[in-house]
């Protein structure tokens, strides 16, 4: 059996992927076909040039495009219930952690009500037909500020389901310090979610700093520049601080120039304990079959280090513990 095969029969978690960004070609353009108005294309193939970005600023500009196109409860439940379907059939996922970002859809227009219930419909409908796992991070999109930043808050403390797990920080890093989120952190800590910012994908080690001391983070999203901060990594391997690492999601970006220059190896070296991710696959042009490739050549792995970052996803999610035991004897079963 080829790696290539290997990596795509391989029981897998993912715990950096975003739900709105998670929509391939197929499903945006049945979004916008639904919503002609928006100004998406129509043609999957056309999708592919649209998803060509020149940096972070630009991606953000075609993802909030693809956000307007979820203008109804049903738009949510749809989305959620096919990408889920891709996740399971087409990349061997078993859990995942999908980050939502709730409150563009509710200024949108969708009530908070409403859209927690297609959520917790199209997740409950997947476990059902997939057998895959959902879980959900509730995602303040920091460009928005104090206002988006209370209302997340409120839609995590007031109306989040059961299936709630962890509270994030995402969009541009740039101009948006993260000191100013730490009382929104504070509170959803101590109503029990976990702390999962991105941080250090387009700014220094400084803002990781500020994600680990301020912010209470468990995970990072990317935290790409903590490479160039020896003490940094230090700390997060001394505190078992995970790394949510997306490869191509860092190129597409331009948050690193190379897959060459890439950190990955830098992190696993310095004994950090690393996740491998997809962000926003149809987006960037990777799957999470894709990404695990990647990371195998970046780090020179067989069938046996592939597994291993596997099981490292798992262990590093904040599924329940039946869940966990569940996928991981999946992967031994699988590996041999």
């Amino acid at each position: 059996m080829s790696l290539t095969d290997f990596i795509a029969g391989l029981p897998k978690a993912e715990l950096h992927v975003h739900h709105v960004g998670s929509a391939s070609p197929r499903i945006v353009a049945e979004l916008a076909e639904r919503h002609p108005v928006a100004g998406v294309p129509a043609d999957p193939d056309a999708l592919r040039d649209f998803f060509a970005f020149r940096d972070f600023a630009h991606f953000i500009d075609v993802y909030l495009a693809v956000v307007d196109l979820v203008r109804t409860p049903e738009d949510v439940r749809m989305l959620t219930y096919e990408v889920a379907r891709e996740m399971a059939l087409e990349q061997r996922l078993r859990y995942a952690e999908l980050t939502c970002t709730p409150y563009t859809s509710v200024v949108r227009g969708i009530p908070i009500e409403a859209y927690t219930e297609a959520v917790e419909d199209a997740r409950v409908a997947a476990e059902r037909d997939f057998g895959l796992v959902l879980r959900w991070i509730y995602d303040i999109p920091g460009e928005s500020g104090a206002r988006a930043a209370d209302a997340t808050l409120s839609y995590a403390l007031d109306h989040g389901p059961d299936a709630l797990v962890g509270f994030g920080l995402g969009g541009p890093e740039v101009g948006v310090p993260r000191p100013q989120f730490q009382p929104h952190f504070d509170a959803a800590r101590a109503a029990g979610l976990k702390s999962v910012p991105h941080a250090g994908e387009t700014t220094g080690p400084e803002t990781v700093w500020d994600a680990v001391r301020l912010l209470g983070a468990e995970r990072i999203g990317h935290g790409t520049s903590s490479a160039s901060d020896p003490a940094l990594l230090a700390h997060l391997a001394e505190a078992g601080i995970v790394l949510e690492v997306c490869p191509t999601s860092n190129i597409a970006t331009r948050a690193v120039a190379t897959l060459d220059e890439h950190p990955l190896r830098t992190f696993v070296e310095a004994g950090v304990t690393v996740t491998i991710n997809s962000d926003d696959p149809p987006m960037f042009g990777t799957t999470l079959n894709g990404e695990y490739a990647v990371a195998a050549d970046l780090l020179d792995l067989d069938e046996s280090g592939v597994a291993d970052l596997a099981r490292a996803a798992v262990r590093a999610s904040f599924a329940p513990e039946d869940v966990r035991t569940r996928i991981l004897g999946e992967i031994d079963a699988y590996a041999g």
